[in-house]
């Protein structure tokens, strides 16, 4: 296996241009396969904001290293463009990391439809009923009943799109032919049983359209017209050029839809390394397969584990899925990694529910089917689209977790700096168990990286510094509630922070500069852990861990870094594996400390204390901290502390300065007969937007214990 290993990596570096050698950017270089999910400009001021870019040309490397494509978009099932020559311009966060900007197509245009409907409605009408954003553009797919987005066919190099057009399956596959030096775009159709005719926008009345097979053709309001009765199996041919008799050839698309070859049927090796076991917790580190025949850039984004908990399955941000089996085993073993999908559309979010894998993805929540059982994707289903999609750059969606009941949760991010355009900008969002429906759970959110769902039904979701946002927060989050961000979609006008609802914890910069996901510890894990909250950081590239209380129907808390050292990449997801393990995924993709591309580890629970804090309660002159093991009493003094306070200012300025810093006097400090709950004296304590609780302690056995918290107080609560 290693020596077919080399021989294709050395066969995909000459096929795809000697990336290497030639020193191409890893987004230049990858392999993303016959199509690509992505926001794209088509024109000036037009953009696709769910673009399915569809490689139209033979040849290896993916869509990316052809020389013609058709665009669709799958809000409006419209085809956006045809275009020949070079492909985009790679500008883009998760292409060249720039902000502001988005990906714009590169080529010559050979046509363009404008932004609206791709089908009339059942009613014969084209005016677009989609949502209007706050700049009175249109977001989000059009009414289910009118036309829906099903999902992508894959089928070796050919691609199909299905969707259902007033209740019809229409299935449509884009390609090209030739006549003579012209470029001649197709457009092959299948139509359901109908009752009456389906009316498509093909293309502007500018350049030459012909049909083959069922159905007619008509010039009406500067496009050409396609009529196609029920059961109609038809192929358009499109060009700037006169069109001469063409072959027509097979018009039948079902074959197609059953699945196709394997494209990638070779594993790639890598060896788990173990860590050190000197700490309270050992690291264990999964190596990416960064050398790879599809020259994948490997950032992870989200994972979970294979239904039997021996596997994983990782998304990357640039839009590969992978298979990744051997992990369970103790490290060094070896990790087997299979790509099984690509060309998704920055996914985020990863989560099996039975059976069925899921995808958060900017534009939809896909549903992955291997349709023959090779291992390798064949359909992408759009399990929900009803995503509004602008195209700025900031608004990934994040996270996915899923209920009893079915339903899946995830964050969407609002626009950097910019107010709200549609109404999902700044929100936690719940997807219905049948897929059919999108609700707003919560809003006021910058940039909420994740979910974590809690037994009681709230969550937690965090957010990052910014406008409106002084300091990065954890919040514990109830249906309604609104979270603070006044550049976040929603109806609270009041600027005060009264009106929004407040923080577990503010976290300073310092301490975490970009918290991510939530999770808790499973109650018969990690020993003395067991049920603790833990929050994993993609800034500082850490886990912490979060004890809370709840006040006066208010949460409150700090949080801890668990005592280890911190990772090299930022850490974003995480899942306790059957093991009683932590097996945790992240990447380096904005702004963070920890700036390797990406990785994936396990902690595992020593043996040896950890002596975290792992609860905490404040009351009139008192804060009490828990720790998970037992201190030593003789160290409990009142010296072995300090703490300090200081306020935010929140406003539409970005992030906020500490106001009124100053230290509290700490007047005695004792221990609870367990040896575990240290009682700190402090006269002055009283609620404050932030504090740092500096400890300085030893175990039982002599070792020092270091600890520093930061927290939060709103209420204090009873002695």
């Amino acid at each position: 296996m290693k020596i077919a290993f080399a021989t294709l990596t050395f066969v995909a570096l000459s096929v795809f241009g000697a990336a290497s050698q030639n020193r191409l950017p890893p987004y230049q270089s990858m392999d993303y396969g016959p199509v690509l999910f992505w926001t794209l400009q088509v024109a000036p001021g037009n953009i696709a904001q769910k673009g399915i870019a569809v490689r139209l040309d033979d040849g290896p490397g993916g869509v990316s290293k052809g020389r013609a494509w058709m665009v669709y978009d799958h809000d409006t099932l419209r085809v956006a463009a045809a275009t020949t020559g070079d492909f985009v311009d790679w500008k883009g966060i998760a292409f060249d990391g720039s902000h502001g900007t988005h990906t714009s197509l590169s080529g010559e245009r050979h046509f363009v439809n404008p932004v609206g409907p791709g089908w009339a409605s059942p009613d014969g009408k084209w005016d677009d009923a989609r949502v209007v954003g706050k700049d009175k553009k249109h977001y989000g797919p059009l009414p289910r009943e009118w036309a829906h987005y099903e999902g992508t066919y894959l089928h070796s190099n050919k691609v199909v799109i299905a969707a259902s057009i007033g209740g019809v399956r229409v299935l449509e596959s884009p390609g090209m032919a030739t006549a003579g030096d012209n470029s001649v775009f197709t457009r092959t159709l299948n139509v359901g049983a109908a009752k009456k005719p389906l009316l498509l926008r093909v293309a502007p009345d500018s350049v030459n359209v012909a049909i083959a097979g069922d159905g007619s053709l008509r010039k009406d309001g500067g496009f050409w017209i396609a009529e196609l009765p029920g059961g109609a199996k038809t192929r358009l041919f499109i060009s700037r050029s006169a069109l001469a008799k063409m072959v027509v050839g097979s018009l039948d698309l079902e074959p197609l839809t059953r699945g196709g070859p394997a494209r990638w049927t070779q594993e790639v090796t890598t060896t788990s390394v173990a860590g050190k076991a000197d700490g309270a917790f050992i690291t264990d580190t999964f190596p990416l397969p960064v050398e790879n025949p599809c020259q994948s850039w490997m950032r992870p984004g989200g994972f979970d584990f294979t239904p039997d908990g021996n596997a994983a399955v990782v998304a990357t941000w640039n839009g590969d899925v992978w298979r990744v089996d051997g992990l369970m085993a103790p490290a060094p073993a070896t990790l087997r990694w299979r790509r099984i999908a690509s060309g998704l559309f920055q996914p985020l979010g990863v989560k099996f529910r039975g059976d069925e894998l899921f995808i958060t993805c900017r534009d939809q929540l896909v549903r992955l089917r291997d349709l023959n059982g090779d291992g390798e994707t064949d359909f992408i289903e759009n399990f929900n689209n009803d995503h509004q999609v602008t195209e700025h750059f900031h608004e990934f969606a994040m996270g996915l977790q899923t209920d009893a009941a079915g339903n899946f949760y995830y964050a969407k991010s609002g626009r950097h700096a910019l107010d709200s355009v549609v109404p999902h900008h700044g929100t936690l969002l719940r997807v219905s168990a049948d897929g059919a429906r999108t609700d707003i759970l919560a809003t006021g959110f910058r940039a909420a990286n994740g979910v974590c769902l809690n037994d009681d039904g709230t969550f937690f979701v965090t957010d990052q510094e910014g406008f409106w946002t002084p300091k990065n927060r954890i919040n514990r989050v109830k249906t309604g509630g609104f979270y603070g961000n006044m550049y976040g979609y929603s109806s609270v006008t009041n600027t005060a922070d009264s009106a929004m609802e407040q923080p577990t914890v503010w976290i300073t910069n310092a301490k975490d500069r970009s918290p991510a996901e939530l999770l808790w510890v499973p109650k018969n894990a990690w020993g003395s852990l067991g049920g603790a909250l833990l929050n994993l950081s993609y800034g500082m590239g850490r886990a912490f861990v979060v004890p809370h209380e709840e006040v006066g129907g208010q949460w409150q808390g700090a949080v801890c870094e668990l005592p280890m050292p911190g990772f090299a990449t930022g850490i974003m997801r995480g899942r306790f594996g059957k093991d009683g393990q932590l097996y945790m995924c992240g990447m380096f993709g904005w702004a963070g400390n920890a700036a390797a591309p990406g990785g994936f580890h396990r902690i595992r629970r020593n043996e040896r204390p950890a002596h975290v804090p792992i609860g905490i309660h404040v009351a009139k002159g008192a804060l009490s901290v828990t720790f998970s093991e037992a201190l030593a009493a003789e160290s409990v003094k009142a010296d072995a502390f300090a703490i300090k306070v200081w306020s935010l200012k929140r406003s539409a300025n970005y992030g906020s300065k500490h106001y009124d810093e100053h230290s509290l006097e700490i007047t005695g400090a004792s221990l609870s007969s367990d040896g575990r709950t240290v009682t700190l004296a402090i006269p002055a304590l009283a609620p404050t937007q932030c504090y740092e609780l500096k400890v300085n302690l030893a175990a039982p056995d002599g070792s020092k214990i270091e600890r520093s918290l930061h927290g939060t107080i709103h209420q204090l609560g009873e002695k």
